[in-house]
């Protein structure tokens, strides 16, 4: 989805968390030391406490994303009262990690039980307090039509009047009404200026960020519509249909609603792949410097008139452009040509259907320098993509990033475009030139419909293996 407003909405709740769990543990360690009339025998360093806790402020906050206190359902209205279970279970777990961690260590953290005691008190108090902060700044600027989800409902069936009038008269439940595709005796009169005759007209005027579908006619038309469009998807089903494992369950105001994803890289699984880009892809930029820079006096050498690493544009997650660098392996003159344009001025055109045919590459490519060659065979030339990494242009595990024109040859573009491309991917650690383009197109799909982390980090081994072994390298 190209909106999404829940990312600024985590990190400022997240920042809010890590004040309430700081101010917990000043509060319980200076009314003990200050306001508590009754002696202690340690030596009070208010300063050095701070600190040491502040070094263990990250594990509560994982507990907390652990037990799923930053997630959309439970920062649902209706979830306060689980809301409050989960962060009285989060304080307990946080204050028992923190309490085993000094333990473990030099066991100097709390002087007193009694600094526990309050830390656990004033922690669940303070955590509950940011998110009622929280709750009222976010209704605030939602009923100002800030950081809301445009959204149609489609279908001809009861849920769609009661969805109509919730959304409409509920600017706190994060999304604004702009399209209805139903019946007039579906939907509130008063909602008729905003009725479309097809999906079609309303995708095309009301610009939405989200399909609520609430009838079971063409289903698998909406839907691609929304994949398309890189929009949410729900669907809300009917009583035969509840139990359906179609995706995540959630209530729009009291109607169930099935988020139907393209990917299961959505939510905090898209925040977790993009922090570990940072870490890993930052580690692996400082090694990479070690070869790149002799590679690139060399690469520039050659030909002092060119640039030793090049740019051009590519395609990624919603069909956004952006450039992608590399080190340079091609000769000057066929430089940001696509092959059918360099294959004809160097009067070879016979070549283009056997360059494609092999599944894009030419044993001896006349447009490769030499240098190009092995830097190719060994994957050097992809080191500066590193740089796209940190950046977040792309991810270090993807699909394969698309040149505009090679668009035309996928039948799934969509699905393709609904995640971030990669440095490395399912496909190039399962043949890379070995292998057609179909059955690279159809490794880049399974990849998207069955993302998980264990994936990620397998590729990126065999991409060690691969590239260490130059498997399938050319």
């Amino acid at each position: 989805m190209k909106k999404d407003s829940t990312l600024l909405s985590r990190i400022f709740l997240i920042f809010g968390d890590i004040l309430a769990i700081s101010f917990s543990f000043f509060f319980a360690y200076y009314y003990r030391t200050h306001l508590d009339a009754r002696p202690y025998f340690f030596e009070s360093d208010l300063k050095s406490f701070i600190l040491e806790v502040a070094f263990l402020i990250p594990i509560w906050i994982i507990i907390l994303a652990f037990l799923g206190l930053y997630s959309k359902n439970i920062l649902a209205r209706h979830s306060r009262a689980r809301e409050l279970g989960h962060l009285f279970i989060a304080s307990i777990i946080g204050l028992m990690a923190i309490i085993t961690i000094d333990y473990l260590g030099e066991g100097d953290l709390f002087p007193v039980r009694t600094v526990a005691l309050y830390s656990l008190i004033l922690c669940f108090l303070f955590l509950a307090i940011n998110r009622t902060i929280f709750r009222l700044i976010r209704d605030h600027f939602f009923r100002r039509n800030r950081g809301t989800l445009r959204a149609i409902i489609i279908g001809n069936n009861p849920n769609t009047d009661y969805l109509a009038d919730f959304i409409s008269s509920t600017p706190e439940s994060g999304y604004r009404l702009v399209g209805i595709v139903a019946s007039r005796k579906f939907f509130p009169k008063d909602l008729l200026k905003i009725q479309y005759s097809s999906l079609k007209d309303a995708l095309r005027s009301a610009k939405p960020d989200v399909i609520f579908q609430t009838d079971e006619r063409q289903t698998e038309y909406v839907y691609k519509k929304s994949i398309e469009r890189h929009l949410l998807y729900y669907f809300v089903p009917s009583e035969t249909s509840l139990s359906s494992q179609l995706g995540q369950l959630e209530l729009i105001g009291n109607t169930p609603a099935i988020r139907v994803s393209a990917t299961p890289l959505l939510g905090n699984a898209k925040y977790v792949k993009r922090f570990l880009d940072i870490v890993f892809g930052s580690i692996l930029f400082i090694f990479a410097l070690i070869p790149m820079i002799p590679l690139w006096i060399i690469i520039k050498l050659s030909d002092v008139k060119q640039p030793a690493i090049y740019s051009e544009i590519r395609l990624s997650q919603f069909n956004r452009k952006f450039k992608i660098y590399k080190f340079r392996s091609m000769k000057p003159e066929y430089s940001g040509m696509s092959p059918e344009e360099a294959f004809k001025k160097m009067g070879k055109p016979e070549l283009i259907k056997k360059y494609r045919k092999n599944g894009d590459f030419l044993p001896n490519d006349p447009r490769i320098t030499k240098i190009g060659r092995f830097i190719r065979k060994t994957s050097l030339d992809e080191l500066p993509q590193l740089f796209n990494v940190i950046r977040g242009d792309i991810s270090l595990v993807g699909p394969r990033a698309l040149v505009p024109g090679e668009l035309r040859s996928y039948g799934d573009r969509s699905l393709l475009l609904t995640v971030k491309s990669g440095l490395t991917g399912f496909a190039q650690v399962s043949g890379r030139r070995n292998i057609s383009f179909e059955e690279r197109r159809s490794l880049d799909l399974y990849y998207i419909k069955n993302w998980s982390l264990y994936l990620d980090f397998q590729i990126l081994l065999r991409t060690v293996k691969v590239v260490l072994l130059r498997e399938g390298a050319k």
